[in-house]
């Protein structure tokens, strides 16, 4: 439960100080060009709010709304999400939206997307700066990798030290390993102390190679116990500090990723599990563990979540990090490159969202705080803010009625024919943008109940 509510509070703290400085970037344009702004909330306000308040003498009212979908700007003279086509009935006034320039409509538009994409390049310049950029060269990890079936076809074997490709060397264990494998033609590896190369097609399907179980390729890391947690099936059945699985119910094990996958199977035969006789045969298994110089053999019940109860070192552990450090002057020009790389990554891997597979991976406000870290911690609280600010800007233009890019859509219209769409198209394509949000929305968020339900 704690975990769960420190994830909730990153997320909404996260999202609220996005959509305040989204909506922000409106507001500031909207004032400039003198376009009166008659509601600015964090959050919808649908029936009523939690809080609002007017200042004396202003036109805007503020608030923060109970429906936690975004927020608004609600500026007069304009048809928005909040459907008002009353107040398009009557004359224009000089100070709504419809009788300023298109230059100024478009500015006023796109304000919310430039705020988040500057914000998100100075979260990122301020982590380097701060925290510097801190990783475990690919080429460091001398245990090499573990590689899954559709891998070894290609001609890997686990243990191979992975070096680059045709296009670039790689720096550490990231997406950018995966996004670069499934464009490479030749990847350059060490294998038993030699340089080699394999070849590749040159089109692997990132998302199938992402998804699949097990993964396409993995840091190797031995099956070594760091630590032993106390009562646990591992500390019953003897094991220690140092030693080894060396095999589970006859079958070796030459690291933990293969323990993991062999555990993985019996997570498959506990799901299918009808009754408590198949849930204990499930659990129950044979381990051999020891050293070199011992061994021994027991036969144990795993915890219901399949554990055998002992952990690992972490890459961390096994390797020495590397940290770039940068200056406050350097941190800049750096953040803008890691930020740009950052967009042009998520826009490239968007492709995937039309197939059948990317519609699965969709996921909504569960899936998104899930991705938030487990205990409280700033670096990465800032990280997944920043790449929440991306993903904001550049899905708020998309040229989708209701979106910002609807909006600006119809702006580059007008400035090119000199003719407004009619305020009866902009109503109509405004609820069909705000209805497929909503479909959207639906589906992505359907598919967060499914995986926690199992079915996906």
């Amino acid at each position: 439960m704690e975990v769960f509510l420190i994830r909730v509070l990153q997320f909404i703290l996260a999202i609220s100080l996005l959509v305040f400085l989204h909506e922000g970037g409106h507001f500031f344009f909207a004032k400039l060009f003198g376009v009166r702004v008659e509601k600015f909330y964090i959050f919808f306000d649908w029936k009523f709010s939690l809080f609002k308040f007017k200042p004396k003498n202003s036109d805007t009212e503020y608030g923060v709304g109970w429906i936690p979908l975004g927020g608004y700007c609600k500026i007069a003279g304009m048809i928005d999400e909040s459907f008002d086509t009353e107040q398009m009935k009557r004359p224009p006034q000089p100070w709504e939206f419809r009788t300023k320039p298109v230059w100024q409509r478009l500015l006023i538009m796109i304000g919310g997307v430039l705020v988040n994409f500057l914000l998100a390049l100075f979260i990122y310049s301020q982590i380097l700066f701060w925290w510097g950029d801190t990783y475990i060269p690919v080429k460091d990890m001398t245990l090499g990798m573990k590689f899954n079936e559709e891998a070894k076809s290609y001609g890997f074997k686990d243990g191979d030290i992975l070096t680059g490709t045709d296009q670039k060397t790689f720096k550490d264990f990231s997406a950018d390993l995966y996004r670069d494998l499934s464009v490479a033609h030749r990847v350059d590896i060490i294998r038993d102390g030699k340089p080699m190369s394999i070849t590749l097609p040159g089109e692997l399907n990132l998302l199938g190679m992402l998804k699949a179980e097990p993964s396409f390729v993995r840091p190797l890391i031995p099956a070594e116990a760091d630590s032993i947690l106390p009562g646990s099936p591992a500390a019953k059945m003897g094991m220690k500090a140092g030693d080894h699985i060396l095999a589970l119910n006859g079958k070796s094990v030459d690291s933990f990723n293969e323990f993991t996958d062999l555990l993985g199977r019996r997570a498959d035969m506990l799901a299918t599990a009808t009754s408590h006789a198949d849930s204990m045969k499930a659990r129950s298994v044979t381990v051999v563990f020891g050293t070199a110089a011992h061994r021994d053999t027991a036969s144990v019940v795993l915890t219901p979540d399949l554990k055998l109860g002992f952990t690992v070192k972490t890459l961390a552990g096994i390797y020495q990090p590397v940290t770039t450090e940068y200056g406050f002057l350097e941190s800049f020009p750096a953040g803008i490159k890691y930020g740009w790389h950052v967009l042009a990554s998520y826009v490239d891997d968007m492709k995937y969202v039309f197939t059948a597979e990317g519609a699965k991976s969709l996921g909504g406000f569960g899936a998104i705080g899930s991705l938030f870290p487990p205990m409280w911690d700033w670096y990465m609280f800032w990280k997944m803010t920043a790449f929440l600010s991306i993903i904001l800007a550049f899905m708020n233009i998309l040229p989708i009625p209701a979106l910002d890019g609807g909006h600006v859509l119809f702006l580059l219209y007008e400035m090119i024919t000199r003719r407004k769409p009619s305020e009866e198209f902009m109503i109509r394509a405004e609820y069909v943008g705000f209805g497929l949000l909503i479909l959207l929305m639906v589906v992505a968020n359907l598919n967060d109940i499914l995986r926690w339900l199992g079915y996906m």
